[in-house]
């Protein structure tokens, strides 16, 4: 039964009753505190902006420009990704031109820098991958060594908020 726990289905089923029984035990939230005790500093579209191109131009040089990267408070977690990659081509004279936007849900704007940077990376990645196959998740690895562990502690990070639990970071969280 994995409608209990939407964010973790293609999970094995072991690794599911380890995270049942952690949300009956104790929860996730300290564990999760432990690993990743603050928030990034990120608090303007600006600044995110230049930190999705600060990783673009260490990781994705020949990669198409990046035109807009920004919190998006319309972006819900369950109905959409994590954040979202659109891409766009207009006509300018009588050339071809494609925009690319980044736009991360709102939710990651109070959250660990870990987790920021998934998300952006794994946008970034959609610039030479379109789909989730084997060379994306690749290029992912390459740019957050981390990638896959941090995908798994923020989905249950969204599974203890799916779960009753209060945000962990942020102005409320830092004063708790």
């Amino acid at each position: 039964m994995t409608s209990d726990l939407p964010y973790l289905r293609a999970y094995p089923l072991p690794l599911l009753e380890q995270v049942r029984a952690l949300l009956v035990q104790q929860g996730v939230g300290p564990v999760l505190r432990r690993k990743y005790p603050q928030a990034h500093v990120l608090r303007t579209d600006k600044a995110l902006y230049q930190y999705a191109a600060d990783l673009k131009s260490r990781y994705l040089r020949n990669s198409d420009t990046v035109n807009k990267v920004v919190f998006d408070s319309k972006i819900h977690v369950v109905r959409h990704a994590l954040g979202l990659h659109t891409s766009r081509s207009q006509v300018q004279g009588s050339r071809l031109a494609s925009r690319h936007e980044i736009r991360i849900a709102s939710l990651f704007k109070q959250a660990p820098e870990e987790f920021l940077r998934m998300i952006v990376v794994h946008e970034l990645a959609h610039l030479r991958e379109r789909d989730h196959n084997k060379a994306f998740y690749q290029l992912c690895e390459h740019m957050e060594p981390g990638y896959h562990q941090i995908e798994f502690d923020l989905r249950l990070y969204l599974t203890h908020l799916d779960h009753g639990g209060e945000r962990l970071w942020g102005a409320a969280a830092e004063q708790g």
